[in-house]
């Protein structure tokens, strides 16, 4: 458990950087070319590590072509489509906290489509995220949903889409290294992500001309795609769908500390009272006792 939780505070740093990196980056890239681009460096970085350790790929043991695709586009391709459209009008900030419910709908998909048991020590370590989630924000879910409402619904739907694609990782690439998984979700996207960007006449060339948006790309691919799956691949598969997106909780908490230290942006009582409250939510669901639950529920459903 030592080795998920480092990886789950180090995803959290990284990923905590994305909603940034897309605000930005929609001032000069559509949702349809950051989704391509996103994906595309992602998978190149992974390519590169891959020829490096001389990791070779088994197709005998991959599932059939239909589900791999499906894993990867609810992993990568839809989800990060329509977070970048729902941030053409939402804060970054707001699309983070919206993001945070990814681990209840991880709960709710593998509760009604894979049979999934629940412990009550995962739901009250859930809402008790939740409460030091708002607490550490100072907002309201009600003043989101009230502006921006189609928007809203976007960022939930992609939690939805981010717990389906944790469960299936989860059951169908449980036995695959997390490298070959994290590049071939993230190449697929990057292939339907081209296609479907040709397809909207969205494509466009200046991310190789202005080294500012290039920049945010890479940061974008590199770190926050092809690094960062590695990291989550491995907690779904060393843990569980529901930790591996407990991380959704913790990335507002290091939004606000990147916004203290380089935004000059306050971090209040309310602030670190919050993230206090947070990682106690974390420490609730993830206990010993809950963990040896999830663990001989994944047993027998193997």
């Amino acid at each position: 458990m030592k080795k998920l939780y480092v990886a789950l505070f180090l995803l959290s740093i990284i990923w905590s950087t994305s909603f940034l990196f897309i605000k930005l980056l929609l001032n000069d890239i559509s949702p349809e070319g950051i989704v391509f681009y996103r994906c595309f460096f992602g998978a190149i970085t992974l390519l590169i590590i891959m020829l490096i350790k001389k990791v070779r790929i088994d197709f005998k043991n991959l599932p059939k072509t239909g589900l791999l695709i499906a894993i990867s586009l609810f992993n990568h391709a839809i989800p990060w489509l329509f977070l970048s459209f729902s941030e053409t009008h939402l804060q970054s900030n707001e699309a983070a906290i919206l993001n945070a419910f990814t681990p209840i709908a991880t709960l709710v998909i593998g509760i009604f489509f894979f049979s999934q048991k629940i412990v009550s020590k995962q739901w009250i370590g859930l809402f008790v995220g939740i409460i030091g989630l708002m607490i550490m924000m100072n907002i309201k879910l009600s003043t989101i949903f009230s502006n921006n409402i189609y928007y809203s619904l976007l960022m939930i739907f992609v939690t939805f889409c981010y717990g389906l694609g944790s469960h299936l990782t989860k059951k169908y690439l449980q036995k695959i290294d997390v490298l070959i998984v994290s590049f071939l979700t993230l190449g697929i996207s990057a292939f339907f992500g081209f296609i479907y960007m040709v397809l909207a006449g969205k494509g466009t060339v200046k991310p190789f001309v202005n080294i500012e948006v290039f920049g945010g790309i890479l940061g974008l691919g590199v770190l926050c795609s092809g690094l960062a799956y590695l990291l989550f691949y491995y907690m779904v598969k060393e843990g569980s769908a529901e930790f591996a997106t407990m991380v959704t909780y913790i990335v507002p908490v290091f939004a606000s500390i990147w916004g203290f230290f380089f935004l000059n942006e306050p971090l209040t009582i309310k602030m670190v009272a919050g993230l206090l409250i947070v990682l106690l939510g974390v420490f609730i669901t993830n206990s010993k006792k809950t963990t040896k639950i999830k663990n001989k529920n994944a047993n027998a459903a193997s």
